[in-house]
């Protein structure tokens, strides 16, 4: 089902400002979203009452501290901000009527489907927009920066402690009703008995190899592996004890050049490449937009490399020169969840009967 057919023509809301959301498993952010100018105002920021905060808690015990803290805090923004509307960007699968799926770094295990747009809507008494995280995040690329070239289609992916992905095409979030789609974080892209561990329990998952997090592990055992290469590397004159190695260390010798560090990063992107690849291959999309912090904590020098393991796999029908416009760079903040739900609002001028919000 496609996100565009979801939405009524117009339920009533209108404004000069909406109130934004990014609720993640570390972080929760809220902030005002002016409706004519796309500014962001009024940012505030709190750890979110999870699994980070509470990590024996059930998942039912977590899914109430994350409903009445938001809640509370919604309803304080709301006001404050005199919005006509609210829009959040979760981090987990949605549902096209607002159900959360599932949430492994806010309460991980999968437990009930959680309906945080009815619950909100009932306690704060306007329209709610519930999306996925990254699926909000695409609609800061649409028309507009690095991507953005009118009605152009691209794939957002997200390289951060996971990583995530969303494809936009033809004016709408490729996705279905349930919330299936944009995963790539989880496709299997090493079947051995022993690949490394994704944070969703799962083995040999894109997001557990190749996220900042799985390059941090690669890059310790790398340094278990060749204890003498790793000692003359610009990561073992950093941190001599590859205990202490940490995403920014990594990101930093990768920057300087330091050769060891650039070999472990190439081991993951070689994955994310093949999967690339295999989107390009499926559906023609030609335009790869980066974000998240471990990808943009890089910097240029992650999607040249990036770029280097897609020349070198191929992309049937494309010559060398055509792969090398594919990818670039997101804008290097972490606005982009908070942007995306403004401008997915002003955008649809009306409230979804069934929100799409995958």
């Amino acid at each position: 089902m496609s996100e565009s057919s979801e939405y009524g023509e117009s339920s009533g809301f209108s404004g000069s400002a909406f109130t934004v959301a990014d609720l993640g498993g570390t972080t929760l952010r809220i902030a005002r979203y002016g409706a004519g100018t796309g500014a962001l105002t009024d940012v505030r920021r709190t750890p979110t009452d999870g699994m980070a905060r509470h990590p024996g808690a059930s998942v039912p015990e977590l899914q109430d501290r994350i409903v009445r803290q938001f809640s509370d805090l919604a309803a304080e923004a709301v006001e404050r901000h005199g919005s006509s509307a609210l829009a959040v960007a979760f981090a987990g699968p949605v549902t096209a009527d607002g159900r959360v799926v599932t949430a492994p770094t806010v309460w991980g295990g999968r437990g009930e489907q959680l309906p945080l747009r009815l619950l909100l809507e009932e306690r704060l008494g306007l329209p709610v927009v519930v999306v996925n995280d990254i699926t909000a995040a695409v609609w800061r690329y649409v028309g507009a920066g690095p991507g953005g070239d009118g009605d152009q289609p691209f794939c957002l992916i997200t390289v951060s402690s996971g990583i995530g992905s969303k494809v936009y095409r033809g004016g709408e979030v490729l996705l279905d009703p349930e919330g299936h789609g944009g995963e790539l974080g989880h496709w299997t892209c090493d079947p051995g008995p022993r690949a490394p561990l994704c944070d969703c329990g799962g083995r040999g998952h894109l997001g557990g190899i190749a996220s900042g997090r799985g390059a941090l592990a690669a890059a310790r055992r790398a340094a278990l592996a060749e204890p003498d290469r790793y000692a003359r590397s610009y990561l073992g004159l950093t941190a001599p004890d590859p205990e202490r190695l940490d995403n920014r260390m990594l990101a930093a010798a990768v920057r300087a050049g330091d050769a060891f560090a650039t070999e472990v990063l190439r081991g993951g992107l070689a994955h994310l490449a093949s999967a690339i690849t295999s989107v390009f291959t499926s559906i023609g999309v030609r335009r790869y937009v980066l974000m998240g912090g471990f990808a943009l904590a890089v910097g240029a020098r992650y999607a040249e490399l990036l770029t280097e393991e897609l020349v070198r796999l191929g992309c049937f029908g494309l010559t060398a020169d055509e792969i090398r416009a594919m990818v670039v760079l997101g804008e290097p903040d972490d606005d982009h969840g908070l942007i995306g739900a403004g401008r997915l609002l002003a955008l649809r001028g009306a409230v979804p009967k069934a929100v799409s919000a995958r």
